[in-house]
């Protein structure tokens, strides 16, 4: 499959409440960029399509984001991962620039150390009858992606753990790609955590 043919879904809604009480979003790297503009720069640089879900209330200027960045504001952000996603996805499906996508990959807002040449390589690993997921030495990663067989059933689920019903449901469809990218399991949860990159 193309890379032109898989949609990037950076899911930028959560609330974020291990990280305390600053929007870890909005938070300055080392080249002054927020954490998720950082993401969104990286994940540009391996997909043609890129969609931001953020809530419907968020001020994109703040979380560092330009005004071509194209949006998806969810009004079900507050009831968790789930119904984000499942928010999200139902928006992708409805989209008129994205009927010919295969596929989504549904990356973390705050996973600024993501490869390019890994995102690339697993958008060539997915199917629409797939689900395909990046792995660093045994650990499971993110992005993972969607084929469009499954994008109706997660635009069903609910619940603070995401996708993680449907990598149960469709054990016979599911993939793991084993990558050598530490970025695939570096999300920023604690203060701790951004200040050690």
């Amino acid at each position: 499959m193309g890379t032109s043919h898989v949609v990037a879904l950076i899911m930028a809604a959560g609330y974020s409440r291990r990280y305390g009480a600053a929007d870890k979003r909005q938070e300055r790297l080392a080249d002054g960029r927020t954490l998720l503009a950082t993401t969104v720069a990286r994940t540009e640089q391996a997909f043609t399509q890129v969609r931001v879900a953020i809530r419907e209330e968020d001020d994109a200027f703040q979380l560092g984001l330009t005004k071509s960045t194209p949006l998806i504001r969810l009004r079900q952000a507050h009831r968790g991962l789930g119904a984000s996603l499942a928010e999200a996805v139902a928006a992708l499906d409805l989209d008129p620039l994205l009927q010919e996508a295969k596929a989504v990959a549904v990356l973390l807002a705050d996973m600024p150390r993501l490869h390019p040449k890994t995102l690339r390589a697993l958008q060539q690993s997915i199917t629409h009858d797939t689900i395909c997921r990046p792995c660093y030495r045994g650990q499971p990663g993110h992005p993972v992606l969607f084929g469009r067989d499954f994008w109706s059933a997660l635009t069903r689920i609910s619940g603070e753990a995401g996708a993680q019903s449907l990598l149960r449901q469709y054990v016979s469809h599911y993939r793991t790609y084993d990558v050598e990218d530490a970025g695939v399991v570096l999300d920023i949860d604690t203060p701790a955590a951004l200040a050690a990159l």
